[in-house]
């Protein structure tokens, strides 16, 4: 089973053709199709974006939405001109002696959120005529065994190259909200965000634009592990940056402000008592409070 990985969403044009859910969405009369990854919370039907495609007359065949890049994102895929055309590079194309040239977020100011915008009967068209390249982006990586090997996956962003009219809007980060680690679970759940009418923004008590940098150690991975190793989500409105490692829990009612580090010692552990506020803290050694 270890041979086995996922390959990329680059054959969802593909995957909609050979299903027939494209034709039936076409005879529906819909002309546009929104795609975005499944843990981005922030991907939402943006109106401002869909009124401009119809008043453009579905003119332009694919766009992408970008945003400006945070130290969160320094691996994130960016949009080039390449031969003339837009083109996708992602983290796995760049060859290693241009690595910190990429991350520099003063060279690559954006980086792509995979939420498109794209024509359904373009999309058909390419399929149909096979005119839809992407490329192969080579992943190396090592299973559980030790072996090492390669995977190779095709993005779907990768296809903007083939289609007329295609360019990019540089959004709010509000679009961009992924959910991949506990990290980002932790961000979230917290009173840095608010629903309104099923859309996630950023609390107006938030004096900051920007998201904390929020690093969790190997004890916070598993969901379960991370959900008992706090009573109370903490208080983040003014968190700047956060980094736990080892056997840490939070009591209820913790408000976190600044840069806060959080390093239990290997063996030992560390409970943040209720109540707590830590403000450009450091924390470390073994700090253990007791029932009675």
């Amino acid at each position: 089973n270890e041979g086995w990985y996922p390959p990329g969403h680059g054959d969802l044009y593909e995957s909609l053709y050979n299903s027939g859910v494209l034709d039936k969405l076409i005879e529906k009369g819909k002309e546009i199709i929104f795609i975005s990854n499944i843990d981005n919370l922030g991907a939402t039907v943006d109106l401002n974006i869909l009124s401009h495609i119809v008043k453009s007359g579905c003119q332009n065949q694919f766009i992408a939405e970008v945003t400006n890049k945070t130290r969160a994102d320094v691996k994130g895929g960016t949009l080039i001109e390449y031969n003339g055309c837009v083109k996708l590079l992602e983290f796995a194309q760049v060859p290693k002696e241009h690595v910190d040239d990429f991350k520099c977020v003063k060279k690559f100011k954006i980086f792509n959120t995979n939420n498109l915008w794209i024509s359904l009967r373009a999309i058909k068209e390419r399929v149909m005529t096979g005119t839809l390249e992407r490329d192969v982006i080579v992943n190396h990586k090592a299973l559980d065994d030790g072996r090492n090997v390669i995977q190779l996956e095709t993005a779907v962003g990768a296809a903007i190259k083939n289609f007329s009219g295609a360019f990019a809007i540089n959004v709010p980060r509000s679009r961009f909200l992924p959910v991949k680690h506990t990290s980002d679970l932790l961000l979230v759940m917290s009173n840095l965000y608010t629903i309104e009418e099923g859309v996630i923004a950023m609390s107006p008590e938030r004096q900051f634009p920007s998201t904390p940098l929020i690093k969790l150690g190997p004890d916070f991975k598993r969901i379960q592990s991370f959900l008992k190793r706090f009573q109370t989500i903490p208080d983040l409105l003014e968190l700047d940056h956060l980094t736990v490692t080892g056997d840490v829990y939070f009591g209820r009612d913790v408000s976190l402000r600044g840069t806060v580090i959080i390093i239990a010692n290997h063996g030992e552990r560390i409970d943040i008592p209720s109540g707590s506020l830590l403000e450009n803290k450091i924390v470390s050694g073994n700090l253990r409070i007791l029932d009675h």
